[in-house]
């Protein structure tokens, strides 16, 4: 048990193995001077099991350089920036111009085409709501931020994501500010270091527009935060004509699982407008605006844009026929069937 809630969270997991590593080999050495003179071959069991721990601790020493060069393998680009928090293993990866950011090894975002995931997770609801406050779940990069702050009439945004180490770089690294037109800094943003669901549990502040951007449902986890009850809590926290919108995985890649998202939320009693657009790092990506009333899709951006426009806006909002409903469970936190269609779709994908 102490492994995965206790040790990988702080120390890592190459630490943590070697951890254990040294556990093992501790034991063996007790074991031999235990039944030292039962063993005609004792001084070289001795010597083994020095060495075994010798390189344990060497290894304990140099844990972040091989990691670094395991992960120079797994990475095409190069690494400029690698930290394991007690959330996550955090991975930043440079090519001339295209910079990614990777979380325990999925693709976040890459500089080159965020800005259309971006702009499609913020501007159809902005166009549909009056907004003056906003709350921003996840999002610890600011870019969403970003999108939001082109609104003069927002009054605050108040963001929620778990990582500190997410948003302290986000907000102090010259390159990194850059890409997010140095959001953090606005005065009208506030951050909470929370989890999210504990978060709503505890305030009770309405928000005009909440954009809903956690990573994929690929556990338990992160899938708690897809099911019934998030959603019924997320609804709590709308005000009287407030949205949200919701990043729902692949309607092309992973059909089952977004549309679970969309009966999920149907479920916990909402409207649901699901649209989506095409991202080049992800392919085909799916949102879902969300509220107690259909939307219909906007028909003009008050904001300035590098991807939307009004005459593309109808089409994401229409979806091709491989990529139409399907039929998909809710997902409740006491079966989060929504982690096995995501298991199970993007497992055929990648192989």
């Amino acid at each position: 048990m102490a492994f995965p809630l206790v040790l990988v969270p702080q120390v890592g997991l190459v630490r943590s193995g070697l951890l254990f590593g040294l556990l093992n080999a501790a034991v063996a050495l007790w074991t031999v001077r235990l039944f030292a003179k039962d063993l005609p071959a004792r001084h070289g069991l001795h010597a083994q099991c020095g060495v075994a721990l010798a390189l344990l601790v060497a290894g304990l020493g140099g844990a972040e350089r091989l990691s670094a060069l395991a992960e120079q393998n797994i990475y095409a680009d190069t690494i400029v920036y690698a930290k394991s928090t007690p959330y996550q293993r955090m991975v930043l990866t440079r090519w001339k111009d295209d910079l990614r950011l990777f979380l325990n090894g999925n693709l976040q975002f890459s500089s080159q085409d965020e800005y259309r995931y971006h702009e499609a997770l913020v501007h159809p609801g902005m166009a549909s709501v009056r907004a003056r406050r906003v709350l921003v779940l996840g999002g610890g990069d600011g870019l969403a931020l970003r999108e939001l702050l082109k609104y003069p009439e927002l009054e605050s945004i108040q963001l929620v994501d778990l990582d500190a180490e997410m948003t302290r770089l986000f907000s102090t690294a010259p390159f990194l500010r850059r890409l997010n037109g140095d959001a953090f800094a606005s005065p009208k943003v506030k951050v909470a270091n929370e989890d999210a669901l504990l978060w709503l549990e505890r305030t009770a502040e309405t928000f005009d527009f909440i954009v809903v951007d956690f990573p994929d449902p690929s556990n338990f986890a992160v899938g708690k935060l897809y099911t019934t009850a998030f959603y019924r809590l997320l609804e709590k926290h709308l005000s009287s004509q407030g949205l949200a919108v919701i990043q729902a995985t692949s309607p092309y890649y992973a059909r089952q699982s977004y549309w679970c998202v969309v009966a999920t939320l149907e479920e916990a009693g909402l409207a649901t407008t699901p649209y989506h657009a095409m991202v080049p790092s992800f392919g085909e990506w799916g949102y879902i605006l969300a509220g107690r009333r259909p939307v219909t899709p906007p028909t003009a951006y008050a904001v300035a844009t590098r991807f939307l426009t009004a005459d593309s806006a109808p089409q994401l909002f229409q979806f091709p026929k491989d990529m139409q409903r399907v039929p998909a469970e809710p997902n409740r936190l006491n079966n989060q069937v929504l982690v096995r269609y995501f298991e199970e779709e993007w497992r055929r994908v990648l192989h």
